[in-house]
């Protein structure tokens, strides 16, 4: 099955809590932005009001001479220049922005409704503002940069403080948070490979719910490791007790059976019984699974020698030669013969009553293919992936389905233990195909 792809449980935990950071950063920035633009446009206005009216006391209680020192030191030292209002000044009013609008308002409420004010005089930019002394009429310039709000660069500032501040919160957060996660995913890797004492989970955790779920979890695996080592006694009690009737049963076939070929067969299958046990055994230990290059041409002369005398079954082999798998010799044996007792069973021929059975092997690059496939009636495609679940069997496209259902079963668990895949399929003209794929070894 094909795995889908994403974002991990961290970066899409991660990415959240950033998207609602950042734009809570962003909407206090925009909120503290409006909050504090009329405040200061306020403040402005008065501190220009507060200008002129000085300029305009100054003005008035000074002479010509004095008027002259005064406006070139007020040019000089505050960037403030006076000059005389005239009918013909071309105006061009105040650029026209909330900030600038409330200015102008506050500026009118102080100096009077009918204070002119622009932002250009006679193609001169700045702030002007128009006063009268007596009958005389002045400009006040200055420049409303000295009293603009911060550059974007001081917000830029802030705001990039703000924003690696909050991602660094988010990617702490966000690792707190998967961490039991993570701790849950390895431990619960460990158990998939047996290894139940390296799973065990930290059941004093602050947070309650992370420490059900390891409380939980931790008694989950106590349990399994105690029922695979009840599973392990069961194996090896069955295979102790299964030596002494099968010493017995091989001695009785010495002893009884006068035909050299069917005695010759006989101690093989007994042999291959005593291989199974001792395979059973094997498995009653933590490290059984290893595997060896194996030859397929003598294995396969081997546990077909009494297959080929069932009147009921007929073989037809497609071997190519010299080709070495990376396997279990006995466990591979078993998958054999699994394949063509279940092809026996269910793929007679309606007509004669017996089961033909292709077996075939090739190299496929790296791997062995190897098919085994019978003649019968097939089964239906909706149950093809049922045929490797325990107990199930397709009664209704086979004959003579008085199997346990066990048979596919095996072999999948074998071939996948031994690194494999098993692939079933219908053929085109009719019976059942099972396809196995081994990794191919060097010839020893």
């Amino acid at each position: 099955m094909a795995t889908k792809s994403g974002l991990s449980l961290f970066w899409r935990t991660f990415v959240l809590l950033a998207l609602l950071l950042l734009g809570s950063v962003l909407a206090w920035t925009q909120t503290l932005n409006e909050l504090e633009s009329e405040p200061r446009a306020i403040q402005t206005a008065r501190q220009i009001a507060s200008l002129v009216n000085m300029s305009r006391v100054a003005v008035m209680h000074s002479d010509g001479i004095a008027q002259v020192s005064l406006f070139k030191s007020m040019k000089d030292q505050e960037a403030v220049v006076i000059k005389l209002r005239e009918p013909n000044d071309m105006v061009q009013a105040l650029r026209q922005d909330e900030h600038n609008r409330v200015i102008e308002a506050e500026l009118k409420e102080r100096l009077g409704p009918n204070t002119p004010v622009a932002g250009q005089v006679n193609g001169e930019a700045g702030l002007w503002i128009g006063f009268d002394i007596n009958k005389d009429h002045f400009w006040l310039q200055t420049d409303l940069s000295r009293f603009d709000r911060p550059k974007a660069k001081t917000w830029l500032v802030w705001l990039s403080t703000a924003t690696v501040l909050s991602l660094l919160g988010a990617a702490w957060i966000a690792g707190l948070i998967n961490r039991p996660l993570k701790d849950l995913s390895f431990a619960a890797r460990r158990v998939r490979e047996g290894d139940f004492e390296a799973s065990q989970l930290d059941e004093s955790v602050v947070t309650s719910e992370i420490r059900a779920v390891n409380i939980g979890f931790n008694r989950m695996t106590q349990k399994l490791a105690k029922i695979e080592e009840e599973r392990a006694v069961m194996l090896a009690g069955i295979s102790h007790d299964l030596r002494t009737p099968l010493a017995r049963l091989r001695l009785e076939t010495e002893l009884s059976v006068n035909d050299p070929a069917a005695r010759e067969h006989m101690a093989n299958d007994i042999a291959q019984l005593d291989a199974i046990i001792n395979k059973f055994l094997d498995y009653a230990r933590p490290d059984y699974v290893k595997f060896s290059p194996v030859a397929l041409d003598p294995l396969l002369e081997q546990c077909l020698g009494t297959l080929r005398k069932r009147p009921e079954l007929e073989l037809k082999l497609a071997l190519e030669q010299g080709l070495v798998v990376q396997a279990d010799a006995v466990e591979l044996q078993r998958v054999i013969t699994n394949l063509i007792e279940n092809a026996a069973r269910y793929g007679k021929s309606a007509d004669t009553g017996v089961a033909l059975v292709e077996l075939s092997a090739r190299r496929m690059d790296s791997t062995v293919l190897l098919r085994v496939r019978d003649h019968g009636l097939g089964v239906p495609n909706d149950q093809l992936k049922q045929l490797t679940t325990p107990f199930f069997r397709g009664e209704a496209a086979r004959t003579a389905a008085n199997g346990t259902g066990l048979g596919l079963a095996i072999v999948q668990k074998i071939v996948s233990r031994m690194g494999g895949t098993l692939e079933l399929s219908n053929a085109s003209d009719g019976g059942l195909c099972v396809n196995i794929r081994l990794q191919l070894a060097e010839a020893s």
